[in-house]
């Protein structure tokens, strides 16, 4: 195949590789990626890879000519097919094969995808990502003749979830929306094997236009839909998953979203009941709520910058048993291999919700409240976004503010935080507010807002 000369650089980004199709990511650009990867796993000493890919139209072929190209290096490619990220997480481990790229953009516009991928056991990540560019531009890539295989690992994802979950008999209602995203491969399969649960389904039919709402469970429009339907069921949770099946969003039995760094409080709790190390791992967007539940509890935090890479790897280092972000990725490490899932996180607050007469509107009911925005994106250049932030740093600065910059700024009073950093997944800035008070939030939002004017 033709090797395309130019890549935008923009693709390669802070936690994988990410752009639109088929401008900047198409097919030529996935040979290419391809023929890179593969020598760069063979210079490590490998033999084999894993490759998957979501259900978006452009994965096909995107996916195809990816294999091409490694094939082409001489290493070998063991094609996954349609699988969820966490199921290619899961067949890395299982096939002891720590090489592998996942084909997707997770919750990214239909017109987008990308490569999420891993040399060692971990996703590529910052300097990883961009040394992998570099190495790429080069073109010095390996030659050679790979084979390829194919593995079915539905059937052994299905029982890691039936060994690592602990439900009781207890008949909930629970819906599920699947966004029409890629966890309609699998979603249905694992849960029929808790038959006493009583499950509706939402928009569980793959289509990538994804007609019903964009799959991203952390914007609330997205889970309108879901919060009407539990609460015409009268269902005790509803859960969404996003695009590749890596995160999770939640409504309650009274139709409210439970964000993820609140979720994360009932998680903890529950562990704390059984880990001897009392230590979790939350990201820089997660509210003070949770820092202060985990302080009340006696335990450890470690905070952490944004981005899944980031946070496994942490969790990994630390030697944790728990961890999370914002933005839905759940992480369990005390009897699942601990990359993030949503569907296990959902599976977990299941099974919390099975061995108790709570409700899950309750359980909240006793932590700190504090007043919060959702997260704020803010459109603006891939080469811009960086030297925004920078300048921000230098107004905090300036006003000798309290600050924490290992993800952007985050900017801490006594009252009130803020955070302005630069998205991993797109040309865009993402902040996030919060305060003791409505009008303090107004003036620390107020504040920031207008100095990025």
């Amino acid at each position: 195949m033709y090797l395309v000369k130019e890549i935008d650089d923009n693709i390669f980004r802070g936690n994988d590789i990410r752009g639109k199709y088929p401008s900047q990511i198409n097919e030529e650009v996935a040979f290419v990626i391809g023929k890179s990867f593969g020598t760069v796993v063979k210079s490590k000493g490998y033999k084999s890879c894993v490759v998957g890919r979501d259900i978006r139209y452009s994965s096909s072929t995107i996916s195809t000519n990816l294999i091409k190209g490694i094939l082409s290096t001489g290493i070998n490619v063991i094609n996954l097919g349609i699988v969820t990220t966490p199921m290619y997480y899961f067949a890395s481990m299982f096939l002891n094969i720590p090489s592998g790229i996942m084909v997707t953009a997770s919750h990214n516009p239909k017109d987008e995808n990308g490569f999420k991928f891993q040399f060692d056991g971990l996703n590529a990540k910052g300097e990883e990502v961009l040394a992998f560019r570099d190495f790429t531009k080069k073109r010095e890539f390996s030659e050679g003749e790979g084979k390829l295989y194919f593995y079915y690992i539905d059937n052994d994802y299905i029982k890691l979830f039936k060994k690592s979950l602990k439900l009781e008999e207890k008949k909930l209602k629970v819906v599920l929306d699947l966004a029409n995203a890629t966890t309609c491969v699998i979603a249905k399969k694992i849960f029929d094997e808790f038959k006493f649960l009583d499950i509706t389904y939402l928009y569980d039919v793959v289509d990538p236009n994804f007609p019903n709402h964009h799959p991203d469970p952390t914007i609330r429009a997205n889970l309108e839909d879901l919060r009407k339907r539990v609460l015409e069921v009268g269902a005790d949770v509803g859960i969404s998953y996003d695009g590749d099946g890596d995160r999770l969003g939640v409504i309650d039995d009274k139709g409210n979203q439970i964000e993820a760094d609140k979720l994360m409080i009932i998680f903890i709790r529950d562990l704390m009941n059984t880990k001897k190390k009392k230590e979790f791992l939350y990201d820089v967007k997660c509210s003070k709520t949770l820092s202060d539940e985990i302080k009340k509890l006696g335990a450890k935090e470690v905070v952490c910058r944004t981005g899944n890479s980031y946070e496994k790897a942490a969790i990994i280092e630390h030697n944790l048993a728990f961890g999370g972000e914002y933005c839905g990725h759940i992480f369990f490490r005390d009897r699942f291999p601990g990359f993030d899932s949503g569907i296990y996180a959902s599976l977990r607050l299941i099974e919390i919700l099975t061995k108790t007469d709570q409700k899950l509107s309750t359980m909240l009911d006793d932590v700190t409240k504090y007043y919060s925005t959702p997260e704020i994106k803010i459109a603006t250049s891939d080469e811009e976004k960086l030297n925004i932030v920078e300048k921000v740093k230098e107004y905090v600065i300036s006003k000798g503010y309290k600050y924490l910059d290992i993800d952007g700024v985050r900017v801490e009073f006594d009252d009130s935080w803020g955070l302005i950093r630069a998205s991993n997944t797109g040309p865009n800035l993402t902040l996030r507010f919060e305060a003791t008070t409505e009008k303090r939030l107004e003036e620390i939002k107020e504040e920031f807002m207008n100095l990025l004017k």
